[in-house]
């Protein structure tokens, strides 16, 4: 397996093992796959694939070749570096007498393409070339969280309600899940058949950019987009211009945008011949957005956001994703010491909410229920059921309990009225025998106003936030809280709590309020 560290060699090395193989990985440093959950269950070869004797080390033992190499940034000479490393390659896989190799290029008709595409043609047509069988899966645009491609779509469709957008959203591609690149691939380690030839892979689905956009709003719930194409943005200026609107670095968005002017539909499906299609078929757009996006149903976002380090599915975002892989979410997320013991914390913080109140300004809890009420939201009306102990599906004001570990974790989820999805999450934890109280507020925003939501509330998160971390501690600090204290510990809005994912910063007292993409 080469490019184990990238987005496709992640997801595919635990499919392999999961299938019954040993895998080999061949990255030139062995610190770039270290933190991969499946890393203790490979070998691990350092080579650089311009180099020869490295190769040729890397492939001794080996049966069948998995080529995910391929330059996605700038630079003039990343097609001579692309054909110099598949030729090296190629030639290493003869002599190592590979049974197969398997090659995952990009789907286009023939014809003028942009340099990132003809370089990948040029690669697959190496190793057809070479006297090792090989297969060449031609992919359009594929659909999963953490995908280059798809979370330009997710970032554009999410940030800009109404955009003024290139000719090449009216360009016609057939993307796929990847799920269904996966099984691609790992069904070619097991076929027989020797073949050397490309297949074309895609989706049921055949539509526009614009089409796909319209689809990513109404699955994640956003109001129709308004389209308007324009023949001025160059693929230069484009890029600039996602590069402007999205976190998506615009060295990479360039390639990306430049393979979109080109048409992308398969040609052909005779790759079902030797790896034939799942009993219920190929997954279509609209479900492959469902599995990469984050679940806003009440049953299924439970712990999405704190849990995306241990990812269960092809479609869900690995740790070693991009920094701005997964979709917009914000954190505030402060630490501080405690002079006190974790149990008198605890009961602190399990008694927070009601006439207990939030340990912050009481004004602005009242505020922010009563602009709650205004929108039809239910306010503070709920208080809570006991006034110490909380359980899972228990209300708290405008609060509901989401998880409860005893003497260690408080999660709660909003109710209010919210362009999101925003927690609470309040913990005592244990730091070189100190106690420590973290308190991390997530929000994860729904569409342009879920942005500014977050960005019109997030300068007085120092205020609300800070006091609240230092009442709660001086609270545990004085003695076990009162079931019932004056309304003057005050209550700041949980609605500024809105923010999602990441973790806090460590140490005695920290904060940061970051945006975490």
């Amino acid at each position: 397996m080469t490019g184990a560290a990238g987005y496709i060699g992640g997801r595919l090395v635990p499919e392999l093992l999961d299938a019954g193989h040993e895998v080999r990985c061949m990255v030139r440093s062995s610190g770039r796959v270290r933190d991969q959950p499946w890393a203790s269950q490979v070998e691990v070869a350092e080579a650089d694939a311009t180099d020869a004797a490295q190769v040729d080390r890397a492939l001794d033992g080996v049966d069948v070749v998995y080529y995910l190499i391929h330059t996605m940034g700038g630079g003039r000479d990343f097609a001579a570096a692309d054909r110099e490393a598949a030729t090296t390659f190629a030639a290493a896989c003869e002599r190592a007498g590979i049974r197969r190799v398997v090659y995952l290029g990009g789907l286009a008709p023939d014809g003028k393409l942009s340099p990132h595409m003809s370089s990948r043609t040029e690669v697959g047509q190496i190793f057809l070339d070479s006297a090792v069988p090989a297969v060449v899966l031609r992919a359009a645009m594929i659909i999963g969280s953490g995908s280059a491609s798809f979370e330009m779509l997710r970032y554009l469709t999410e940030r800009l309600p109404v955009m003024t957008t290139p000719r090449w959203v009216s360009t016609r591609t057939q993307p796929i899940a990847i799920r269904d690149v996966l099984r691609y691939l790992v069904a070619w380690a097991s076929v027989t058949e020797e073949v050397n030839r490309s297949f074309d892979i895609g989706g049921p689905d055949v539509l526009t950019y614009a089409d796909m956009m319209r689809v990513y709003a109404d699955v994640a719930g956003l109001t129709r987009r308004l389209i308007i194409p324009v023949p001025l943005l160059s693929p230069g200026l484009s890029s600039h211009w996602v590069g402007l609107v999205t976190p998506v670095p615009a060295g990479l968005a360039r390639p990306l945008v430049e393979s979109l002017r080109n048409e992308a539909v398969c040609g052909e499906h005779d790759v079902a011949r030797y790896v034939p299609d799942p009993p219920g078929g190929l997954i279509g757009l609209r479900r492959a957005v469902e599995l990469a996006l984050v679940k806003i149903k009440e049953a299924d976002v439970a712990t999405r956001w704190s849990s995306a380090s241990t990812p269960g599915a092809p479609s869900d975002p690995l740790p070693t994703d991009p920094g701005w892989a997964g979709g917009s979410l914000y954190l505030d997320a402060r630490a501080r010491r405690v002079n006190a013991s974790p149990q008198q914390l605890w009961e602190v913080v399990e008694a927070i909410g009601g006439e207990a109140g939030w340990y912050s300004l009481p004004i602005a809890w009242h505020l922010r229920g009563l602009m709650d009420r205004a929108v039809g939201g239910v306010g503070l009306r709920r208080g809570r059921r006991d006034p110490r102990r909380l359980r899972v599906g228990d209300s708290v004001d405008f609060w509901r309990v989401e998880e409860v570990r005893p003497g260690r974790l408080l999660r709660l989820r909003a109710e209010m009225r919210l362009p999101g999805l925003a927690w609470l999450e309040l913990r005592v934890l244990e730091h070189e025998g100190a106690t420590v109280y973290g308190q991390r507020a997530v929000f994860h925003p729904r569409g342009l106003s879920g942005h500014l939501y977050w960005w019109s509330v997030s300068p007085f998160h120092t205020l609300i936030f800070g006091r609240m971390l230092r009442n709660v501690a001086a609270a545990a600090e004085h003695g076990p809280v009162s079931p019932r204290p004056p309304r003057a510990t005050g209550a700041g809005p949980p609605g500024d709590a809105a923010t999602a994912r990441g973790g806090p910063q460590r140490g005695g007292r920290a904060a940061v309020t970051r945006p975490v993409s």
